[in-house]
């Protein structure tokens, strides 16, 4: 284990505090705020803080463990993926004329208003989101796991061939992620992020001098989050699939679909564990996630750095015990 990743296990205070890199800019979570800072393309920062309506105030049931996983993680996608059109809004126009509105978004601004539309949008873009990494990460692997009926009709050779195909697409698809040059700055926010947080937790003043002395690889990472959802849907389809052995692909992926919400709800209470506990068993959970951190976690500059810092400095509650994990 690196000298990194180790201090990024050594964290004296454990947070709540979290966030989500965005195109020039960074998503900051606390426990009562959320705040969002965009670099604009003058070089100003651009900042946008609200108050936090939490799923579990207004819905109590929503809040138990295992439950409150489902739903959370659709908050956060639903969070991240507004956060992300407005720090592309940013981005610098191209010289040409604004292209006119489409027939079908002029009905929708017509017949359901601006606001509304922008909602449905935003609604399509969170479907869409999560109906390709269904896609990517668990129709892709069954259909191409059918390809072992061809040498052989063993329910656990079938299993093992998915499971391997499930890491190497994700893994295969970070490091094309992190290929691309827009993408890997993304990253790098990414890093500032984490520091930023790591250097809160530590205590520390909100320099740009601190924050760069702090580790990148966090254990309550987003990143390590999915891998545990890959993770937790081997072995529970391993387990599933033993018991009620399926051959059809569509039957396997539906039952895949069926499972999707127990596996997301252990993999977010997996994940609280992990973030939470320094025993042996919390390590041995979250190394691989951290692990995978290193191909989307990336050193960022001090530009980087200052926009974090802005952007988690208006989430923090006045009682740092407030904060508390």
């Amino acid at each position: 284990m690196s000298n990194e990743t180790r201090q990024s296990c050594q964290t004296p205070y454990k947070t709540m505090i979290g966030g989500q890199a965005l195109i020039e800019g960074i998503m900051m979570l606390g426990p009562e705020k959320k705040a969002v800072v965009v670099r604009k393309p003058d070089g100003e920062l651009e900042e946008q803080v609200e108050e936090r309506v939490l799923i579990k105030d207004k819905h109590p049931l929503l809040g138990v463990p295992f439950i409150r996983g489902v739903f959370n993680f659709c908050s956060s996608m639903a969070n991240g993926v507004k956060a992300l059109m407005y720090s592309a809004s940013f981005l610098p126009e191209d010289e040409e004329e604004p292209e006119e509105p489409s027939k079908f978004e002029q009905w929708l601004d017509k017949h359901l208003g601006s606001e509304k539309a922008a909602s449905f949008f935003l609604t399509l873009a969170v479907i869409l989101g999560v109906g390709m990494s269904i896609g990517l990460f668990f129709l892709l692997p069954t259909l191409l796991g059918t390809a072992v009926t061809l040498f052989t009709h063993s329910m656990l050779v079938r299993n093992v061939a998915e499971s391997l195909l499930k890491i190497v697409i994700f893994v295969g698809y970070l490091v094309l992620c992190s290929r691309m040059k827009d993408i890997h700055r993304v990253f790098q926010y990414h890093g500032a992020e984490h520091k930023t947080i790591f250097c809160y937790e530590a205590g520390l003043p909100l320099t740009v001098e601190n924050v760069r002395r702090q580790p990148r690889p966090h254990p309550r990472c987003g990143t390590s989050f999915l891998f545990m959802v890959i993770a937790i849907s081997i072995l529970v389809s391993t387990v599933v699939f033993a018991i009620w052995p399926v051959h059809n692909p569509i039957l396997r992926f539906l039952a895949h679909l069926a499972m999707l919400p127990l596996i997301v709800g252990i993999s977010y209470e997996f994940n609280r564990y992990a973030g939470r506990s320094e025993s042996v068993i919390s390590r041995a959970l979250r190394w691989p996630g951290l692990m995978i951190q290193h191909l989307t976690v990336f050193e960022p500059d001090d530009s980087m750095i200052e926009v974090a810092i802005a952007a988690v400095t208006p989430v923090l509650p006045e009682k740092q015990e407030d904060a508390r994990w």
